[in-house]
């Protein structure tokens, strides 16, 4: 089983991603610690569950350009 996560960039640099079919959400400064604190916040979730085998990170960048 496979979870996919909608991962934005905050202003100051850092991820929020939140789990787009669980009430999972979690933050990380860097995308090593997002990922780390995804399969951490994951595994809390499923603690007495079967847990995911894998997770999906999909990057969404809301970009407002003038014309």
């Amino acid at each position: 089983m496979e979870i996919v996560f909608s991962v934005t960039q905050e202003e100051d640099g850092g991820y929020v991603a939140g789990c787009l079919s669980h009430d999972i959400v979690t933050e990380g400064d860097t995308w090593a610690e997002l990922s780390a604190n995804v399969k951490e916040a994951t595994a809390g979730y499923f603690f007495d569950q079967t847990k995911p085998t894998r997770f999906r990170l999909h990057l969404v960048r809301d970009e407002v350009v003038a014309i």
